[in-house]
């Protein structure tokens, strides 16, 4: 009897000592079908797909692919399955071309070439509408274009199931289209896709089911057309929750930073920024958009003093005071002016805090130079940690539980709440809500918005655009390390960014800056 199920789980567990990441899932994947996966932080999406994908063994329960029990050991014998899983890290070799990335490790054919190579797999490119040159080097390749070779490896090596976590976390709008019109066909081909996102706008529009899991235990399973956005927050959380930011209108906005020229150069001597200027506001969140790698860390880095500039300057106007120069002065020296910048960088455990150190420690780094002597003030550190672990709902067994223990979404949590009580004049954040659950990404939404109405110039780098339209009152966008323009994120539309960040359109025939 022919199943209509490509996966199918039941009774699934997993535990890691005296965590249980998994407790008895349920879970189907029909044949032909796209089905999106939901759930906070924590609720074991990520460890149920690493089971399906090989990398974690079931400590219980039995997995089902098209009808028949199978054992998964490995990510070889979940290949060998017909299942392909895409990370967001994509693992490529630059200097191939995308033909040569596709086949990499396939035994060779006797008598097959690469012409031959990239004449099949253009047959697959054009069969599902993919963007991509099967004869292109990586390294001239866009993010979209490396995911798009991703992909097109999995299926050319006889995949059957696509599973793709975060996928659209780095596109462009006009991109995530594209991609989802190419996993449409691929559905519509009798291909079984199943997605991981926190954006629930892309969830209601790609998905035909979609599965929640809450603290690691299985919800249910709903169609998407019987679905709405507060439902499925409902069952994700367990109880309402509001999906509202409040913006409020600006109130007395002051030049609280300006940057003029600026020019920052990696240390292979590529431009990664050139010759930006841009002006922050008291009392307004000033968004920052663009594709992956277009100029947003060297941004806020060269403002922060942590990015050597090769041209141009950096000017703070505090509250009351006269105009301090920053672009000639070190990080120390940035801070013994007084002028208080949080940053939370892109990499939450390389730059943002010390993962063998506890969470009260990681919050005494904001303040160690403030103790007298060799005395620091431990006791308010702690206070802290505890208020951050209360109040952002930090899954942790305690403040001494070292960063490193806690999941992704916990230390991105652990490190803005640390950033924002410090109540800065000029807030810049990279990412704030990387990683984390819709609950959790609007708590700190509204944290900023707090920052905000306390009369901060809040700097915002973000990747979902939906969500920068609603949150900013400006949007910067850099196109390839340049300032493409801002726009008025009141009237300015997700086309019209999404056009500016590649290059399509310039200021004049976007969107007038207020």
């Amino acid at each position: 009897m022919e199943t209509n199920y490509a996966i199918e789980l039941k009774n699934v567990t997993k535990r890691f000592g005296e965590v249980v990441a998994n407790d008895s899932v349920d879970l189907s994947l029909m044949k032909g079908e796209i089905l999106a996966i939901l759930g906070e932080n924590g609720s074991g999406k990520t460890t149920l797909m690493n089971m399906i994908s090989g990398i974690y063994f079931p400590d219980e329960g039995h997995i089902f692919v098209n009808g028949q029990e199978v054992t998964i050991r490995s990510p070889k014998d979940s290949f060998d399955l017909g299942i392909g899983m895409i990370h967001q890290h994509f693992k490529l070799v630059p200097i191939f071309t995308a033909a040569e990335n596709i086949v990499l490790g396939l035994p060779a054919e006797k008598g097959q070439n690469m012409s031959r190579i990239e004449a099949d797999i253009q047959q697959l490119v054009d069969r599902y509408g993919f963007d991509m040159n099967p004869a292109k080097k990586i390294y001239d390749m866009s993010v979209s274009q490396k995911q798009t070779v991703e992909i097109v490896k999995v299926f050319y090596r006889g995949a059957e199931i696509l599973i793709l976590d975060e996928p659209t976390a780095v596109l462009t709008p006009q991109e995530t289209e594209r991609l989802f019109q190419v996993l449409k066909n691929m559905r519509d081909d009798g291909k079984s896709i199943i997605i991981i996102t926190h954006k629930l706008n892309e969830v209601m529009e790609i998905s035909d089911r979609v599965a929640v899991l809450r603290k690691g235990k299985y919800i249910g399973t709903v169609k998407t057309s019987e679905a709405t956005i507060p439902s499925l927050t409902e069952m994700m959380v367990g109880e309402k929750v509001s999906l509202n930011i409040d913006r409020s209108e600006p109130v007395n906005p002051e030049l609280r930073l300006e940057m003029k020229g600026v020019t920052c150069r990696n240390k292979e001597g590529t431009v990664t920024l050139n010759k930006a200027s841009f002006a922050a506001r008291s009392g307004e969140i000033l968004g920052v958009a663009g594709i992956s790698g277009s100029g947003q860390k060297e941004l806020l880095e060269s403002i922060a003093g942590l990015q050597h500039m090769e041209e141009g300057e950096v000017w703070y106007y505090p509250p009351g005071g006269e105009a301090q120069a920053l672009h000639s002065l070190s990080v120390t020296e940035i801070r013994n002016l007084g002028v208080r910048l949080s940053f939370v960088p892109e990499d939450r455990l390389g730059m943002g805090l010390v993962g063998s150190m506890d969470i009260t420690n990681n919050m005494m780094l904001r303040s160690y130079r403030d103790g007298k002597g060799l005395i620091t003030d431990r006791k308010t550190s702690e206070q802290l940690a505890r208020t951050i672990i209360e109040e952002l709902e930090v899954v942790t067994p305690g403040v001494t539980t070292p960063v490193r223990r806690l999941s992704g979404g916990n230390v991105q949590k652990v490190l803005v709440g640390r950033e924002i009580s410090s109540n800065p004049t000029v807030l810049m954040v990279a990412y704030p809500v990387r990683g984390l659950d819709i609950n959790s990404s609007y708590t700190i939404y509204n944290l900023l918005n707090k920052q905000k109405e306390n009369g901060a110039a809040v700097i915002c780098v973000g990747e979902d655009l939906d969500v920068l339209l609603e949150l900013c009152d400006r949007i910067l966008v850099l196109q390839g390390g340049r300032v493409a323009g801002t726009v008025d994120a009141r009237t300015a539309t997700k086309e019209q960014l999404g056009l500016m960040m590649t290059g399509t359109i310039g200021k004049e025939e976007a969107v007038d800056e207020p």
